[in-house]
């Protein structure tokens, strides 16, 4: 074996440590990206539901206190039509 064989193993040596190199880290950034995609999507469906409760919590405390008023306020006709209105 003489030494221009030499250089040339040791040459294909180095381009393949280089690409496995490459490819590993392209892999550890795919992996990143479909991690920080992922973490984003349960914000997000984090972010909806809390949003629907807040909403739906807001929209039952606004009866609540429609019905106390008009409990309080109205007579039985009153009454009548809130139930009406709510129904």
């Amino acid at each position: 074996m003489n030494a221009s064989m030499m250089v040339l193993v040791m040459v294909l040596v180095l381009v393949v440590i280089v690409v496995v190199v490459l490819v590993v880290a392209v892999l550890m950034l795919v992996v990143l990206v479909v991690v920080v995609v992922v973490v984003a999507m349960v914000l997000v469906v984090v972010v909806v539901v809390v949003l629907v409760v807040v909403l739906v919590v807001v929209v039952v405390v606004m009866v609540a206190v429609v019905w106390v008023v008009v409990s309080w306020f109205g007579g039985p006709v009153m009454r009548n039509q809130c139930c009406l209105l709510i129904a």
